[in-house]
């Protein structure tokens, strides 16, 4: 079996999680009745891509001994107008100073390999219930 995540409702539009002995706290903006006090829901997930990209390219870099001073990460959401989901993601990576060319397309590569980027990809079954 794999992880299991506990949840629990502090108060207010707050829901938190536990997940392997890490509180993960969430709350919603004022303008969803909630304080804005932590990220929303869906702002961890949506950065759990930008940072899972992030831990692939920091991974490449310290393998070979390449200094990540100065290396930044942003990433971009585009809204689909009809959808009124992202229908566009655009990682960039800028790379440190002097960090070899001859690596460029491997790291780009490297950080392809998001395992959140291929959950959303390949998505997992969802069942629901209450008892």
């Amino acid at each position: 079996m794999g992880n299991t995540i506990e949840v629990s409702f502090p108060g207010g539009a707050r829901v938190d999680a536990i997940i392997k002995d890490k509180l993960i706290k969430t709350d919603q903006s004022v303008k969803y009745g909630g304080e804005g006090s932590e990220p929303e829901p869906f702002e961890h997930f949506i950065s759990s891509i930008a940072t899972c990209a992030g831990i692939f390219a920091l991974k490449f870099c310290q393998s070979r001994e390449i200094s990540t001073e100065g290396m930044s990460l942003s990433m971009e959401c585009e809204t689909d107008k009809v959808k009124k989901l992202y229908g566009k993601i655009a990682i960039n990576l800028t790379l440190p100073e002097g960090f070899p060319e001859k690596y460029k397309e491997a790291i780009i590569r490297s950080m392809d390999q998001c395992t959140v980027k291929k959950h959303i990809l390949d998505p997992p079954e969802f069942t629901i219930a209450a008892e």
